[in-house]
């Protein structure tokens, strides 16, 4: 019976271990006092979305070297200049948005829209000369999906990593969750490293419907046997392996039970703002937004997210495949900012995005390569937005900002950097930062000054 108890918790534990068995480690004994709630949203374009058409510049010599660049026609990929959705700065209008993005329009005039320019691993600052002659100066296996994607993640450019930046930045904080019922972190689409720390546990939940055991109802056998089996994971509690193997099923059973709740609430006060959208990106932020606002009854004070979108590896068809995307990426945005709006946390969500890498400026067979350095979207009410940051890059083919000749930008802004600032105004002490991102110090600044800390 000994050994038959065993090996049932051992395989119940295998089904849940890589989404919640705690780091070894101590938690972080930070001692941030805190009654304010604050959550982080990663949205991960797979496959390198091509920001180079994401953001396009509107006054005409920039827009004529990248129409040049990108052709026009059935081969080409330049997007009418008539049709990007003006992006209004204080210094003026330079740039425009991809028309399948207008539904975020509005929320950059509220100034809850950033965009940062040209950020992407970086083993140091680095220039076109420096690249040219000294390999070490590049991060591992530049232009790979899988290694860009792992270092996008963990801010770790030059050797592998467990851990997501995600995870390490839980890890300083985790003690403001003391006493809650499920993790901080919460993937809605899938396992990936970004969410796994040292102590943090990552949890992962379907975009929609139940999830949990199944089996089991309210009647008083199921009961009885929901009982038994609670029991078992309380035995032989003097076996440590055996003790966290019940510990993990047994935590897993319980917040499953609890976020059954509030992600099935059919009175959600999100819901209007995702009335008539049922993408994959859609479901997986309305799931987010309705863990936000029940974040009372889950005890939590911080939250990080993991949502994703694919479809981004556009060698060919590049205009129809991306607008396509983009047809669902800016009305999912949209209706989850709605949706914050409604809830009254909008200045304690923000979202941000990342993805593989950027693509060649210079078009090919009608769409573009790999490349480096990429723009991305910042939303929420804490972020300093109606503004652009970062350096735009020089779109010269070959120019100071190219690694060779085909558009492939040299970053200006590390991720290092852009975790940095998402870190600080999500409450990790300025001594902690280097925890978060070890290499923050190879770096001038650690807070770009787009959020409002």
């Amino acid at each position: 019976m000994q050994i038959l108890r065993r090996t049932f918790l051992k395989g119940l534990g295998a089904i849940t271990a890589a989404n919640t068995l705690p780091g070894l480690s101590l938690m972080n004994a930070y001692a941030q006092a805190a009654g304010d709630y604050k959550a982080l949203v990663c949205l991960f374009l797979y496959g390198g979305n091509d920001g180079n058409n994401m953001v396009v510049p509107v006054q005409s010599a920039e827009y004529s070297i990248y129409s040049a660049a990108r052709g026009s026609g059935a081969a080409g990929i330049a997007l009418a200049q008539a049709s990007l959705v003006p992006l209004a700065e204080a210094s003026g209008t330079r740039f425009g948005l991809h028309p399948n993005l207008a539904p975020l329009q509005q929320v950059w005039t509220n100034g809850d829209l950033a965009v940062l320019f040209n950020a992407g691993p970086l083993v140091q600052p680095v220039t076109r000369a420096q690249y040219r002659a000294n390999r070490s100066t590049r991060p591992a296996n530049l232009f790979s999906h899988d290694d860009q994607q792992e270092q996008m993640q963990t801010a770790i450019p030059d050797n592998n990593a467990n851990l997501g930046w995600g995870g390490r930045l839980a890890d300083r904080v985790t003690v403001l969750n003391s006493g809650a019922s499920v993790p901080m972190n919460i993937s809605v689409a899938g396992n990936d490293v970004f969410l796994k720390g040292q102590a943090t546990p990552a949890y992962s939940v379907p975009a929609g419907g139940q999830f949990g055991l199944n089996g089991f109802n309210t009647s008083a056998q199921s009961t009885a046997r929901r009982n038994a089996m609670q029991q078992l994971f309380a035995l032989d509690r003097t076996n440590m392996l055996v003790r966290s193997a019940g510990d993990v099923m047994s935590g897993a059973i319980n917040a499953s039970t609890a976020l059954n709740t509030v992600v099935n609430n059919a009175a959600s006060a999100a819901a209007p703002a995702f009335a008539g959208l049922n993408t994959g990106l859609s479901r997986q932020l309305f799931t987010v937004a309705k863990m936000v606002e029940g974040r009372t009854a889950l005890g939590l004070r911080r939250q990080v997210f993991f949502v994703s979108q694919g479809g981004f590896d556009n060698h060919q068809n590049q205009v129809v495949d991306q607008g396509n995307r983009f047809n669902e990426l800016g009305p999912a945005l949209r209706a989850f900012y709605n949706a914050i709006v409604a809830l009254g946390v909008q200045d304690q969500v923000t979202l941000f995005t990342l993805s593989d890498f950027g693509r060649t400026l210079r078009v090919n067979d009608g769409g573009s390569d790999h490349a480096w350095g990429n723009h991305h979207l910042i939303l929420g009410g804490a972020v300093r937005g109606g503004a652009s940051y970062g350096t735009f890059p020089n779109q010269a083919l070959g120019g100071p900002d190219d690694t060779d000749s085909d558009g492939r930008w040299i970053p200006t802004v590390a991720v290092d950097q852009y975790a940095a600032t998402l870190a600080k105004w999500f409450g990790v002490a300025d001594a902690d930062i280097p925890a978060v991102v070890p290499n923050i110090a190879r770096f001038p600044t650690r807070d770009l000054g787009l959020m409002m800390v």
